[in-house]
């Protein structure tokens, strides 16, 4: 068989390979008059460990959108005001990551006064993650089981099996303990529900948004996705208490508090919403290596140096 100009295809534990994924985002709204105020944040999180390669992003209204970076979080936003009409946004860019991968038994439970204090606020209860109203039951289900990473897999793995993925079962006034009451969301209410219970134990966590590559078509077109990111062993690492999505393909958007603090788009005004047109799929690196996102038993993190809380 001829195998000249073959590809290579390396999958994990090859993490020294940077996995390359490219992705497209087309955005559509009809604005009412006089006309609405947008904040987009559909670009890649700027980290040490996630590197953009190229980015372009194209509107249909002659209009002058403002940029700016999160010098925190590093997310970053588009904000501009649209004429009345239909608005278009079209996003593609390519992105490197970088993932630091780890024994999942080496990873503990960091004490409280040696967490950075970037980190500390991931702690607290917030709009739609109520710890404390879950510390009872977080106490109840996980007090015993021993502290590390291997007890948030535990959380984790217990939210899948409270909760049903079902589409339009919560709205954005759905919390975590509404999602608990329903037994059943989508996968900003698992993520919700996992961060509430992982801080209602003193382990940081916070709500990340990316792309839900990999996950089943039967659940509907690719689509923007809801993920967890929990401090332990002094990194950010992935978890995806919906089960829907590759971890390992996650492109960090957005991170914050819970989903207030992370969505795609902000709007201010009448406006009609369309359906995202999301498309991901991984290319060679540029050492022409073809890395292809798997489940993996190992932790993964794109997080960048432990003492920023990046």
């Amino acid at each position: 068989m001829d195998t000249a100009g073959a590809v290579p295809v390396l999958t994990p534990p090859f993490s020294h390979q940077p996995l390359r994924l490219g992705f497209s985002i087309a955005l559509q709204y009809d604005v009412a008059a006089p006309g609405a105020d947008f904040i987009f944040n559909v670009q890649p999180a700027q980290t040490r460990q996630q590197h953009l390669v190229h980015e372009r992003l194209t509107l249909n209204q002659a209009i002058l959108p403002q940029a700016h970076m999160d010098s925190v979080s590093r997310s970053r936003y588009v904000r501009l005001q649209a004429w009345p009409g239909t608005l278009t946004l079209n996003y593609r860019a390519v992105v490197d990551l970088f993932h630091h991968q780890a024994d999942p038994m080496e990873l503990g439970e960091i004490p409280v006064m040696q967490l950075p204090p970037a980190v500390l606020g991931f702690l607290c209860p917030s709009r739609y993650c109520e710890s404390d109203r879950l510390q009872a039951l977080a106490m109840a289900q996980f007090g015993q089981v021993s502290p590390g990473y291997q007890r948030v897999v535990a959380i984790r793995d217990w939210v899948r099996t409270q909760l049903r993925f079902e589409a339009n079962t919560s709205d954005s006034t759905t919390s975590a303990c509404d999602s608990l009451n329903r037994g059943a969301g989508v996968c900003r209410d698992f993520a919700h529900v996992m961060i509430g219970l992982c801080r209602a134990l003193n382990i940081p966590a916070r709500f990340a948004t990316g792309f839900d590559y990999g996950a089943d078509p039967a659940l509907g077109p690719p689509d923007f996705h809801a993920y967890v990111e929990v401090y332990v062993g002094h990194r950010w690492y992935l978890f995806d208490p919906s089960g829907t999505a590759i971890p390992m393909s996650f492109v960090r958007l957005a991170t914050g508090r819970d989903a207030s603090d992370a969505a795609f788009a902000m709007i201010f005004g009448s406006v009609t919403c369309y359906a995202p047109i999301i498309h991901v799929a991984p290319q060679p690196n540029a050492q022409g290596i073809l890395v292809t996102p798997e489940h993996t038993w190992r932790a993964l993190s794109t997080d960048g140096m432990a003492s920023l809380a990046q």
